[in-house]
């Protein structure tokens, strides 16, 4: 994550390397010069008992990559299988699209890209499970 900009809203909270860090009463920017550095936006977060849908759970995965609690080698493998197994469901271009692009940023190990993919199917799968209730 070499040279990530982190530009945060007054005390808003992010977690870096473990430690949770709050912004102050100001709009400010941190600059993020450390490689693979473990950085996740809590106001983003997903906590364990929301992964409840497929593409929550697959965002989940990511999440905790970024958190620094999963191993990437490992998580890599699960985050393709939930992606596969997400592209059968969701088979409409726009899905597609970000599936593809979340694909491609795992495999070039940018996880933070392959969540804000995955985080775009979030409205679509709400969607989708409030047509299947009516």
């Amino acid at each position: 994550m070499t040279g990530l900009v982190l530009k945060l809203a007054p005390k808003e909270r992010v977690l870096i390397n473990g430690a949770v860090i709050e912004n102050g009463d100001r709009r400010s920017r941190l600059a993020i010069m450390t490689p693979n550095a473990h950085i996740l936006r809590l106001r983003d977060a997903i906590h364990p008992e929301q992964a409840n849908t497929p593409v929550r759970r697959v965002c989940y995965i990511a999440q905790l990559v970024l958190s620094g609690d999963a191993d990437p080698s490992e998580a890599r493998l699960q985050l393709l299988r939930g992606i596969e197994q997400l592209s059968q469901v969701l088979t409409d271009h726009d899905s597609r699209t970000l599936l593809a692009g979340a694909t491609t940023a795992i495999q070039q190990g940018l996880t933070y890209q392959a969540l804000k993919y995955l985080r775009s199917l979030l409205p679509r799968e709400e969607r989708l499970f409030a047509a299947a209730v009516r």
